[in-house]
């Protein structure tokens, strides 16, 4: 008999892009070749400067050696006066974090702001990675409903009815992971305001910042004067520099929270790997134009993906932004899981069922456009209309 595990790890569902890309190889090649759309990769190489830069630091004898539980002083100073021209206010290099990666940096955030048998709201959909996080760790994942006809945008007010005592905090994700929401600066200052009222602390993962259509602040929380006293900001050097493989992202949090936060850091991951903070933080300033220009091609694959889907009968784009679509699937379809499950095994077209993304969601099918160029795009709707014949 197989000695028992974690009852919580038990509990927790499998990976979900695995199980669809296990799904997708009984796909026969009938309509061309496969196109995955189910996790959030940048559809372009790095920069060729960047990529000679990490290969440089790679190389070095310092690379191969432990580094600041933190972070290395470079990297925390450059992103922190990124944040501050980004969001108009001063951050401190102090302030700074860098972890292995922003999934680990929720993790790690989490850990500080709540144990088991506490809660943390989390908008539905939610990422099922912070979901499974939190889960694995006894964390009750409390679904605070967004809803189609609000673009997907969590309401304050509905917030603060689902709070009790239980709750340590609340987490947003602008733009959104799964729908691709991207959530008005007065909806952040109101999570904010109730964040105060409710002496709770307000979690913000802006991995894809970079990605929004406007230019300007996603919002002014930074300029509040006591913005170290609630607020824990998450970023990922992943998409906006094209390295995922590296696992680079950060936390940026007042001294209070990054005291406790480094007992976390030096436990689970002792450092982050130094070459890619060398090379990053080089990036910072010298791709800021090609980060820039990165933006617009994401906003032609939106608007491709838009075009491509609206003459499709029964199917409905609700929301996107960043790097995903939210596409509701026809009247009379299946639920998402099998349409998914089919739409991978026949048609060669791996997107992820809504119903990985929290309670209410079968209706949905998450589309990471960002990982496709403009052709791959326009041979969606092929798929998707043979689907339904």
């Amino acid at each position: 008999m197989t000695a028992p595990v974690s009852s919580c790890v038990l509990a927790t569902g499998v990976p979900p892009i695995p199980a669809v890309r296990a799904w997708a190889d009984a796909y026969d090649g009938a309509f061309g070749p496969p196109i995955d759309l189910t996790q959030a990769v940048p559809g372009y190489p790095p920069h060729p400067d960047l990529l000679v830069r990490l290969g440089e630091a790679a190389g070095q004898a310092w690379a191969a050696g432990y580094g600041a539980i933190e972070g290395d002083g470079a990297l925390r100073a450059a992103l922190a006066a990124d944040v501050a021209a980004c969001y108009g206010a001063p951050v401190a290099p102090a302030e700074v974090a860098i972890t292995a990666g922003c999934n680990l940096a929720f993790v790690m955030a989490a850990m500080v702001l709540a144990g088991p048998g506490e809660a943390l709201l989390v908008p539905a959909p939610w990422y099922f990675n912070h979901a499974m996080a939190l889960e694995m760790r006894g964390v009750e994942t409390r679904p605070l409903p967004c809803l189609a006809e609000d673009g997907f945008v969590p309401d304050p007010d509905r917030a603060a009815a689902l709070i009790d005592g239980k709750v340590k905090a609340i987490v947003l994700i602008t733009p959104n992971n799964p729908t691709g929401a991207i959530y008005p600066p007065e909806v952040i200052a109101r999570f904010a305001a109730l964040c105060r009222e409710k002496r709770i602390w307000l979690l913000i993962d802006e991995t894809y910042r970079d990605f929004r259509p406007e230019t300007g602040a996603p919002h002014a929380l930074f300029a509040a004067p006591d913005w170290r006293d609630f607020l824990v900001h998450l970023y990922s050097f992943s998409k906006a520099y094209c390295v995922p493989g590296h696992r680079v992202g950060a936390v940026v949090a007042g001294a209070a929270f990054q005291a406790e936060l480094a007992k976390v850091l030096d436990t689970l991951q002792i450092c982050p790997s130094r070459a890619p903070q060398a090379a990053l933080a080089w990036a910072v300033e010298g791709l800021r134009s090609w980060r820039e220009a990165n933006r617009g091609i994401m906003a032609a694959r939106a608007a491709a993906f838009r075009r491509a889907v609206a003459p499709l009968p029964g199917w409905r784009l609700d929301a996107i932004g960043g790097y995903f679509a939210y596409l509701r699937l026809p009247q009379g379809a299946p639920d998402a899981t099998e349409v998914a499950h089919r739409l991978a095994s026949r048609f060669g077209l791996a997107t992820l069922p809504g119903s990985f993304f929290g309670p209410g969601q079968e209706r949905y099918l998450r589309i990471a456009f960002a990982n496709a160029d403009l052709p791959v795009i326009a041979r969606v709707p092929d798929r998707l209309a043979a689907f339904a014949a």
